[in-house]
């Protein structure tokens, strides 16, 4: 009896010690309702959140309002921003005038995004209102950005799914993890197109691949356009430039007939550095919709272990080049 006593006593403290490390803090609590405002709902949820080690702000199904907000660190721990719902930006573009973004995440150590939600700036509405091909000093308009992260993961540190348009990664180190990633697409039905992704000035150290475009094989349509890497340092990275059409992790797929995601205007441009593998270069395109608009253009990536030089394949793709280039464009041509 003593012995089972003790038992449970402990199964139970355990029990209390994981439903307390991470408070979970919604923000209907804090006022919020769909179909309304919940910017100063927002912001208190966040605040609460921030002065405790190892929470939670949650926004649940539902499309809500929200104007310009600003989630501030430091925080006391590890915080995880949980969008499930649809948060849509102000119709109104003076709301942003004078300023370069909707919703900013700043000064924030160990943060979390996570739930499947959407981010709904109203890009269409907005740009119909924008005249910066007319007017030199117009106001620009906000984008979706991320800015001088610092991201250690044991997967992707940035990956991109289907749907992610007109993005800008700027300044992000990245390591440990996967790299940072388009994809994986073609998985499902209906994948919405990604476009507009421009990833620069990052650098990735010791991670299991750099910069990468994948899609399943035997996949459904889709596509994946206007696509650009640029100015980014590897330091011991494996797979440093990756276009992977026949990813399959752990089997999970058949590779008997190949993807149907079409990959077009697509740059890889200064880019330097070590590769952890020989293969340095590797672009494996779909042979039912070979790549198109690739460029190569100023790499230059030194092996670190012996054994010679850094290679390329290129399989399904002519690549446009330009510059220096190590290695070499396609040095095994399939």
């Amino acid at each position: 009896m003593g012995k089972n006593l003790s038992i449970a006593t402990i199964s139970l403290l355990f029990l209390l010690a994981s439903t307390q490390a991470q408070q979970v803090f919604d923000v209907k609590s804090y006022g919020a309702q769909p179909n309304s405002d919940i910017t100063q709902a927002l912001t208190k949820a966040w605040k609460a959140a921030c002065a405790v080690a190892g929470s939670k702000v949650v926004i649940s199904k539902g499309v809500y309002n929200l104007g310009l907000v600003t989630l501030l660190g430091p925080c006391k721990g590890a915080i995880e921003f949980n969008l499930q719902g649809t948060l849509q930006a102000p119709s109104n573009v003076a709301s942003f005038t004078g300023k370069d973004g909707w919703v900013a995440f700043e000064s924030i150590d160990s943060l979390t995004v996570s739930g499947g939600g959407v981010f709904d700036g109203k890009g269409q509405q907005a740009w119909q209102k924008n005249d910066c091909s007319k007017d030199k000093n117009c106001n620009p308009l906000p984008i979706i950005t991320i800015n001088n992260a610092d991201i250690g993961t044991g997967d992707d540190c940035i990956s991109f799914g289907d749907g992610a348009q007109d993005i800008t990664v700027n300044q992000v180190t990245c390591g440990p993890g996967h790299g940072i990633s388009i994809g994986s697409l073609g998985r499902y039905q209906n994948e919405e197109p990604v476009s507009g992704i421009t990833v620069s000035g990052a650098t990735l150290s010791n991670t299991d691949n750099g910069v990468r475009i994948k899609t399943w094989p035997a996949s459904s349509s889709g596509v994946a356009s206007n696509i650009h890497f640029e100015d980014v340092v590897m330091n011991n990275v494996a797979n440093p430039v990756i276009i992977d059409q026949n990813y399959c992790p752990n089997s999970q797929c058949s590779n008997e007939s190949p993807s149907k995601v079409k990959i077009s205007n697509v740059s890889f441009k200064k880019i330097r550095g070590t590769s952890s593998t020989k293969e340095a270069v590797n672009l494996i395109c779909s042979k039912s919709v070979p790549c198109q608009q690739v460029v190569l253009s100023d790499i230059d990536l030194a092996y670190k272990g012996g054994g010679g030089s850094t290679t390329s394949t290129c399989t399904n793709v002519q690549p446009a080049v330009s510059g220096k280039l190590n290695p070499p464009a396609c040095t095994n041509n399939r």
